[in-house]
């Protein structure tokens, strides 16, 4: 069984680092999550970025409904995939 790659959708950068910085704490995880800048399609403007933050699992060990939830407290959602 291969791991998976969990996406959590942010509204902005500072969002996403919060996220990413609580993440070791809150789900164990060890490896250093990736952030993304994703900005929508047709928009130049920086403000309409969403911030990416990827999380490899290689375990499959972390609960997506968890990480909803988690990423819904910062106003952002796991992508599904």
């Amino acid at each position: 069984m291969t791991g998976i790659r969990h996406i959590l959708v942010l509204p902005d950068r500072d969002a996403a680092e919060e996220v990413a910085e609580a993440l070791p704490e809150r789900f164990g995880v060890s490896q250093e999550p990736q952030l993304v800048r994703d900005a929508l399609a047709g928009e130049d403007d920086a403000e309409d970025a969403q911030w990416l933050v990827v999380i490899e699992d290689p375990a499959r060990a972390l609960d997506p409904a968890a990480l909803d939830a988690f990423a819904d407290e910062y106003d952002g959602w796991l992508e599904a995939e």
